[in-house]
């Protein structure tokens, strides 16, 4: 007898040591009889806060309302074991991922006398799982496309073989005088040649084998400068909205191609809206996590972000999307070739493309490229006046441009927004500008004049001076008539 007595009390200091499992004892109803150390240190109660109640109190509610702590002794009652996984409540209310064996206990003559319940918090090993399975898919989809891309770059290099051979032969043929119909014929075969061409561009583009020149630039320049082809894509039944960071470090880009893949991601966003909606064209610093965007490292980069409230996309058609020839569109209203290609030429840059989409909400296109920390060197502006800046808001790219053009001439450097509501967002990122100059008759339901105002009230420091083509009686604030000329911005930047 003492020897079992000593037997049972080495057990009980066993199972007390033991911290990295939950082991416990529950009656045939469910009430907790004993409570170890790996239970406290794992669900924070201590013994007297628990003993007596019952384990439902370790659920979340889900599971309570569903009636998974009852069932789970129903079933070790009648087989004799229960195991699962899912969240449990720890005593401050944060959840974790357990692991949770249910034995049936029986005395001497096979009557239920209770259960022993053993628990382990098995959240990291959980999250370890999960990062390594998006890992594994991540490193799938790389590749893929991979070798897709490199499929592609066979393909567009023997068809430019080809092509070469027949424009050759028609260059020939067009030596001799054939009759009129011939001629149509080769016309047309000089047409589908220069779309082939074309076509072995796009190709390559994705393929990441087409020659590029990069160099440093300021992606804002870049966009600033393409605004007035961007806005003509993107059609009139667009709100063209752009978010520029006026303090977007800089990027390693090949400017010509960097613009053809702006414009085809403003046209793919278009197409997503047939009956209108709002396209933003915007900029970001960004610090990224090591694979947070493909397979980039962690360091600084630039985003650039084409955001659409169209039609969304599926999972499955957002997992594709970069595939070449890979479409939803109708047939011959396009080649599936458009984000293909702004993919190969962003990984052949060193950035990666990510997707953000959700069906009937709309999607966002993310360029990321590395951020730079060498200047643009550029000649020095002429300074008349002390080096200022000023926010010029215009919906008229072409207007803009001029602005642009006066104030720098003068020595100020400038900010840009197209509506009231882009100029509040642009003060609120940087509210260190000394002008602002505003267009009075404004697009999407805030003049020139109520800028003013508000602009007044929150930043009092801001000179502000506006601009009208039609005759003006306000005498709240300055006002230049359109056009004006470098010497009526003069006068009035002096006149405040």
């Amino acid at each position: 007898m003492e020897a079992l007595r000593e037997s049972e009390q080495r057990f009980r200091l066993l199972v007390q040591g033991v911290i990295d499992y939950a082991i416990y004892m529950l009656s045939p109803q469910g009430l907790i009889t004993n409570w170890n150390l790996g239970a406290e240190r794992i669900k924070g109660y201590a013994p007297e806060e628990v003993l007596g109640t019952h384990y439902r109190r370790f659920f979340t509610e889900e599971d309570k309302a569903a009636g998974v702590p009852e069932r789970a002794l129903e079933v070790a009652a009648r087989e004799g074991r229960y195991e699962s996984e899912g969240w449990r409540v720890r005593k401050d209310g944060t959840r974790f991922w357990a692991h949770a064996v249910v034995d049936a206990l029986y005395d001497d003559d096979g009557e239920l006398i209770g259960f022993a319940k053993v628990t382990r918090d098995n959240t990291e090993q959980r999250e370890a799982q999960q990062s390594l399975e998006q890992a594994r898919a991540a490193l799938f989809q790389a590749q893929k496309m991979e070798s897709i891309g490199q499929l592609t770059g066979g393909v567009a290099h023997d068809f430019n073989n080809l092509l070469a051979v027949v424009s050759n032969g028609i260059d020939i043929l067009r030596t001799a005088p054939p009759e009129a119909s011939a001629v149509r014929v080769l016309d047309s075969m000089r047409r589908a040649v220069d779309r082939g061409a074309a076509l072995t561009q796009q190709l390559l583009a994705f393929a990441r084998q087409q020659p590029l020149a990069p160099s440093v630039q300021q992606l804002n320049r870049l966009v600033l400068g393409f605004e007035g082809v961007l806005r003509r894509a993107a059609g009139p039944l667009m709100r063209f909205e752009m978010d520029l960071d006026p303090k977007l470090r800089q990027a390693s880009i090949d400017e010509a191609r960097f613009e053809a893949a702006l414009l085809n991601l403003v046209v793919n966003a278009r197409d997503a809206m047939p009956g209108g909606g709002t396209l933003e064209v915007a900029t970001r610093n960004v610090v990224l996590t090591a694979n947070q965007a493909g397979s980039l490292p962690a360091g600084d980069y630039v985003r650039v972000s084409v955001a659409d409230t169209g039609t969304g996309m599926s999972e499955e058609v957002r997992q594709r999307a970069f595939e070449p020839f890979y479409t939803t569109k109708e047939v011959g209203k396009g080649s599936g070739l458009g984000l293909s290609q702004v993919y190969g030429f962003i990984v052949q840059s060193g950035g990666a493309v990510t997707i953000d989409t959700e069906q009937g909400k709309g999607t966002t296109i993310n360029l990321f490229l590395p951020a730079l920390e060498e200047s643009l060197t550029e000649a020095p502006a002429p300074r008349s006046i002390r080096e200022e800046r000023v926010l010029i808001v215009e919906d008229d790219p072409l207007v803009m441009e001029a602005a642009r053009e006066l104030f720098q001439s003068m020595g100020y450097s400038t900010l840009h927004a197209n509506d009231a509501a882009a100029a509040l967002r642009a003060l609120q990122r940087d509210s260190e500008v000394d002008v602002l100059f505003s267009d009075v008759m404004m697009p999407n339901g805030m003049t020139g004049l109520e800028l003013a105002r508000e602009v007044r009230q929150r930043y009092p420091h801001i000179k502000i001076i506006l601009s009208s083509g039609f005759p003006q009686s306000e005498e709240e604030f300055s006002i230049v008539g359109k056009p004006y000329r470098l010497a009526d911005l003069a006068r009035q930047l002096r006149s405040r």
